[in-house]
């Protein structure tokens, strides 16, 4: 083998490297991890946010948490957070986590190296001051993570958790229907889902949908004998074979 290929199969070597955990987006990837995806308790369904806080859909989210009688985990963006510290004080004062998703919603795989680290601590770091308490999960934009988001999330003390099942209610096409129709084949004990209480990243006003899925969300699972709430309460297993182990 010539240097010239060597070099090559050693970059490609370390691409691999860098973009192998990124294919945890995909639902069979996450089903092999189910640690990774935030499978719990089988008695408990995890409720998370992300994407905000969002001064103009966040606060709808609490008050319908709030009549419901319900807690979740808020994944936040530092950026949204730096600019609404009060509705995630807010979020925090209610009862509900807030979680890191990182400083803006990039995708890890293609960040300059040393950014996602930066980033993931500078929002955690922000988390902390508002709220007064360190956060404890990471979720990567996207869902999909990096090489150097996993030991970014081990450096900052942060655990990485994805989902077991989502409502695709960040497309302009999104309803309360369609995102219930996407939720019911994976509203089982033991499940993450995922929702989005912003629309920064997504087409305008899709939230509504996701807010008005929620009373139907939190009603199917109680009928069904199930418990709602943050991933705190949850009981992420320890499988073994996952990315992260404690």
């Amino acid at each position: 083998m010539t240097r010239r290929a060597a070099a090559a199969a050693a970059l490609a070597g370390l691409a691999l490297v860098h973009a192998g955990p990124g294919a945890t987006w995909l639902a069979a990837v996450r089903r092999r991890l189910p640690r990774l995806a935030g499978a719990g308790r089988d008695d408990h369904v995890a409720l998370t946010f992300d994407d905000g806080p969002d001064p103009r859909s966040t606060p709808r989210f609490l008050d319908e948490l709030g009549r419901l009688g319900c807690r979740a985990t808020f994944f936040v963006l530092g950026e949204m957070l730096e600019r609404h510290p009060e509705v995630g004080r807010r979020i925090a004062a209610e009862g509900h986590e807030l979680a890191v998703h990182g400083w803006r919603h990039t995708n890890a795989l293609v960040t300059r190296p040393g950014a996602v680290t930066a980033e993931m601590g500078r929002a955690a770091a922000l988390v902390r001051s508002v709220t007064g308490e360190r956060p404890v999960w990471y979720r990567p934009p996207y869902g999909v993570l990096s090489a150097e988001a996993l030991v970014a999330a081990r450096s900052h003390r942060l655990r990485p958790v994805l989902c077991t099942v989502w409502g695709k209610d960040w497309t302009a096409s999104a309803t309360p229907e369609s995102v219930m129709a996407r939720l019911l084949p994976g509203l089982q004990g033991g499940a993450t889902v995922v929702l989005h209480d912003s629309d920064h990243t997504s087409a305008a006003g899709c939230w509504r949908s996701a807010l008005g899925a929620l009373p139907e969300v939190v009603g199917r699972c109680r009928e069904a004998g199930l418990l709602v709430g943050p991933l705190g309460e949850h009981e992420v297993g320890s499988g073994r074979g996952d990315l992260w182990m404690s």
